[in-house]
């Protein structure tokens, strides 16, 4: 029975979905669905951009890293904050001077057609991945915790809520998800709050005792003071600052977002009070982290990591309440990155990639029938990837996560800071090479360096795990990389950059200038 109602909830959130899709998209053209006709409000992307930061990953899988890292993921938000300044005060300038639909158009003036194709593709890339593991996980829960028992499939769920998805984005794009991420942003937070009130309360703790009862579990330790560890604090915070500019600053969905804000002084107010609330949002996040697992040993539960917040809010005997609020923050938290990705790599694959707005020659009508076209296909793609993420998930997908940014976003933010910081040029046809050449030996060092983690992964042979053992070991003599794999790799593409480069012509540098 309570199965039935938690589905009938998710199917009356999707029809307040739907209902705020067809009022926001009246009217609307194709520059509502790429940048929302430049009209959005600053403080509404604000809001929302909490919900499309924050994911079903940070909802599902911060809060059961507590027990094993305890606050130790707070020193990565700390970057976070740090990095959300560098976007405000130097990239946003740069995409409202030059008047940007597609971020990627800066690399085109600065670097040549060559690097702005490189970096739109490597941003789809990026971003599909991101968006179709986030996606994942909530799906996981809602097959394991809700439709199972309905007898509806996890293939079944997964082509549903697509299609829902792919319903209320169709027609409106960035109108439209400024104001359902902000609604999806107030129940995620709402829910966050609720379900941390309830824990406290049903434990008789008070602020200050919980905060006791998980330090003595030390579950609050947050600096890692071991050079070595991938946990190391430095690490930690210049990887995360790097993180932020890389996924956020030089990403299409979350510029998309910001550059439809009407100047660049509401942009940056933007992005300052956002990244105040997120590094707010996330500590609760990790406080309600540690609240789960005194919980769990308190009422005998076992269950750790990604299963632990949904088997305690669905299977343990709460009142019926927290339930649906976990239901319904949780739902919240997925959609503001499934849907804006999915809007963000339909008009980065069309504008970038199509050259759709380049063409005069394409009517209205035209754009819009190829911008559907593409919209449908990446929504069979991110289904192709949601059944891939399923056959190696391994319990705690936020690590694989960070490490897929590290490989996806390096070369982007490589080619973005070749750009900006030097005055050089690159031959015409070298940047794809350069990065994929640094993609391939960021894998590779990474490779030795944390071989356990993909013998655990990869099929690989005693022979071949024992020489890659050895090898870590003789070259990097127990130092592990963690989150600055991302920075590592955008090195690698900065240097093989300013290798081949060559001096910027007069009409190369008045072309970036216009």
């Amino acid at each position: 029975m309570n199965s039935a109602i938690l589905l009938s909830i998710v199917l009356i959130y999707f029809a307040v979905l739907l209902g705020i899709a067809y009022y926001t998209s009246r009217n609307s053209d194709n520059d509502s669905f790429f940048i929302g006709n430049r009209s959005s409000k600053w403080w509404l992307v604000a809001f929302g951009m909490i919900g499309t930061s924050l994911s079903g990953m940070t909802f599902i899988s911060v809060p059961g890293t507590v027990g094993k890292a305890g606050f130790g993921y707070f020193q990565v938000v700390i970057g976070y904050w740090l990095g959300y300044f560098a976007v405000a005060y130097i990239l946003l300038p740069v995409y409202y001077r030059m008047n940007l639909t597609s971020i990627y158009t800066y690399l085109e003036r600065r670097l040549g057609m060559n690097a702005y194709k490189t970096g739109s593709l490597f941003f789809i890339l990026s971003r599909t991945l991101g968006a179709t593991l986030r996606l994942y996980l909530v799906i996981k829960v809602l097959e394991l915790f809700v439709l199972k028992q309905l007898g509806i499939s996890f293939e079944v769920t997964s082509i549903i809520i697509l299609g829902l998805i792919l319903l209320y984005t169709y027609k409106g794009g960035v109108k439209t998800i400024v104001w359902t991420d902000t609604l999806q942003t107030t129940f995620m937070l709402l829910a966050l709050v609720i379900c941390v009130g309830w824990i406290m309360h049903s434990l008789h703790l008070s602020p200050a005792g919980t905060w006791q009862a998980m330090s003595e579990k030390g579950y609050t330790k947050m600096l890692t003071l071991d050079l070595n560890s991938p946990g190391f604090f430095l690490k930690q915070i210049l990887g995360g600052a790097f993180i932020t500019i890389a996924m956020t600053g030089l990403d299409q969905e979350m510029m998309q977002k910001n550059i439809s804000v009407s100047n660049l002084k509401d942009s940056q107010k933007n992005m300052v009070v956002f990244c105040f609330v997120l590094l707010l949002a996330n500590f609760i996040f990790l406080l309600l982290g540690g609240l789960l697992y005194l919980y769990a040993d308190a009422n005998g539960i076992a269950t750790v990591g990604d299963d632990l917040f949904p088997t305690i809010a669905i299977n343990s005997g709460l009142p019926f309440f927290i339930t649906i609020c976990f239901m319904v923050g949780l739902i919240s938290a997925v959609f503001p990155s499934a849907d804006g990705a999915l809007t963000a790599l339909t008009s980065s694959f069309c504008i970038d990639i199509l050259g759709i707005k380049r063409n005069p020659n394409l009517t209205e009508a035209q754009q819009r029938t190829t911008r559907l076209i593409v919209h449908n296909s990446f929504a069979i793609v991110f289904l192709g990837c949601i059944f891939f993420f399923r056959e190696i998930d391994n319990g705690s997908l936020i690590d694989i996560l960070l490490k897929m940014a590290g490989f996806t976003y390096g070369p982007l933010l490589g080619l973005f800071a070749f750009g900006i910081l030097t005055k050089k040029q690159i031959p015409p046809q070298l940047p794809i090479w350069l990065c994929l050449l640094s993609l391939a030996a960021t894998f590779g060092l990474d490779l030795v360096n944390n071989c356990s983690w993909y013998i655990t992964k990869m099929n690989i042979g005693a022979d071949m795990a024992a020489s890659l053992t050895s090898l870590s070991e003789s070259v990097f003599h127990g130092y592990k990389i963690g989150v600055e794999l991302l920075i590592i790799n955008a090195v690698f593409t900065f240097f093989l950059l300013l290798l081949f480069a060559q001096k910027r012509t007069t009409a190369q540098y008045e072309r970036t200038t216009e």
